[in-house]
């Protein structure tokens, strides 16, 4: 008898078990991160062909962080109109920067040579590795939760460099990072709270560029929709949700702190262009409406026919470049000051006379 019941607990607590070795397994997986795509070792080339600038920074708590920066392209944008004016053609100017954030895995090589060739001719573009991945230190891959340590270092290099206006755009966790960096960092309207009044001039920081903007794509409202959605398991977003908690007790902080929905309500005034594919089987169209509701009235949503997830553009290039275009360069020039500012951007390739501040 007594065996006979040992026999049916061992048998009952199998699932469990199976749950426990899952659970850990997954865990390890969402922390780290491919740091580099099998499909990156063609681009070269292609990244090469850009041009720009390969960049060393520093995220707010110390990692060291790889990236690149491309420089407006002037000539480009000569011809462009925007949307709401369209008898004046576009000319980017020198304080406005456009900050790139990747996905989950691999570096961010592949966006730039997606979309860097048309967002630069809005404004210039510096595509940032998370920690984690591609040419910067290694670290734990949080969806956010740190990752928001490295926007902040990026907007700090951007300062020092005397950019003004940024506006963030990611997929997939890079919009989740951009979505929660807004929520954490703030859009940097508001003063400093801690800067020290009486520090030497030389000893003062550089403000902080103004967040005006933000282009999201594939972004979930819950961390376990994204990833749930991926396995191919019973009560899938439940195990999502207990992988995520054992990744936090690792990481020492509740990944699922900053996600989309959690931080909805502290996006205001920032404008965000809310992109979902209708193909989307990772975020559901109806997740993505979910999102947006939850954002309220700034937020634009905008539903791409046929696109997969991270798709929008592959699935419709040019409606794609056309809408984020008309996006940025709105927000931008929304947040135009009238008067100029003293400086000049520290970039070789600013124009002598190009920025609205400037002239």
């Amino acid at each position: 008898m007594i065996r006979r019941t040992v026999v049916v607990g061992s048998i009952l607590a199998l699932p469990a078990a199976l749950v426990r070795l899952l659970v850990g397994r997954g865990a390890d997986r969402l922390l780290d991160a491919p740091r580099v795509l099998p499909e990156e070792a063609g681009l070269s080339s292609a990244v090469d062909a850009l041009g720009g600038e390969i960049v060393r920074l520093r995220s707010r708590d110390g990692l060291r962080l790889a990236g690149r920066w491309l420089p407006a392209d002037y000539g480009a944008g000569e011809g462009d109109r925007t949307g709401d004016s369209p008898e004046a053609p576009w000319r980017p100017d020198p304080y406005e920067a456009i900050l790139l954030l990747h996905g989950w895995s691999g570096s961010i090589a592949p966006d730039l040579v997606e979309y860097g060739p048309s967002l630069r001719r809005t404004a210039g573009v510096l595509g940032l590795d998370f920690r984690g991945h591609g040419d910067s230190e290694p670290a734990a891959t949080t969806f956010g939760l740190h990752e928001v340590e490295d926007v902040a270092g990026a907007l700090a290099w951007l300062g020092e460099r005397g950019i003004t206006r940024v506006a963030l755009v990611g997929s997939s966790m890079g919009g989740i990072t951009a979505l929660a960096s807004i929520a954490v960092l703030g859009d940097g309207s508001l003063p400093s709270a801690d800067i020290d009044p009486n520090a030497p001039a030389h000893d003062v920081e550089p403000p902080r560029p103004r967040i005006v903007g933000a282009v999201v794509e594939s972004v979930p409202p819950e961390l376990t929709v994204g990833v749930g959605n991926r396995m191919r398991v019973p009560f899938r977003r439940f195990v999502a949700g207990r992988m995520f908690e054992a990744a936090g007790r690792r990481v020492g902080g509740d990944i699922r702190a900053t996600e989309p929905i959690r931080i909805a309500g502290l996006l205001e005034p920032v404008p965000i262009l809310l992109i979902h594919g209708a193909a989307d089987r990772t975020v559901p169209l109806a997740d993505g409406r979910r999102l947006a509701a939850a954002i309220g009235p700034q937020a634009e949503h905008w539903i791409v026919p046929g696109a997969a997830h991270s798709a929008a553009h592959a699935a419709d290039p040019a409606g794609y470049e056309a809408r984020v275009a008309a996006f940025l360069r709105r927000v931008f020039s929304d947040a135009r000051p009238d008067q100029p500012i003293i400086g000049r951007p520290g970039f070789d390739d600013a124009p002598a006379g190009g920025g609205q501040e400037g002239d």
